[in-house]
């Protein structure tokens, strides 16, 4: 998103958080997904693949959440600055909101 426009709308670079924490929920789904599927699976030949599938989906989500600890949007073995880095983001949405 431009980044006026991100300003005019109040979000300044909140977007890249939001994107990469939609990014992470999704790959969290997927690798759940996957292990389902491959308890599921009816052959040794799709068990496999579905296997490979998951470790993609893993290293996938290990890449998203580096990602998001070296931005300082996620603290995953810091709840007190996971809170701090949650409630900015509720405000700025609840602020969102209100400018509708």
């Amino acid at each position: 998103m431009n980044q006026l426009i991100q300003n005019l709308i109040g979000m300044g670079g909140l977007t890249d958080q939001v994107i990469a924490t939609d990014f992470l929920i999704s790959a969290k789904s997927g690798v759940r997904n996957y292990a389902v599927a491959v308890t599921e699976a009816a052959t040794p030949e799709l068990r496999d693949e579905l296997r490979e599938q998951l470790r993609a989906a893993i290293a996938t989500h290990e890449k998203i959440t580096n990602y998001m600890v070296a931005k300082g949007f996620y603290h995953p073995h810091n709840l007190e600055e996971q809170l701090k880095v949650d409630l900015t983001a509720t405000e700025t949405v609840m602020n969102l909101t209100e400018k509708m």
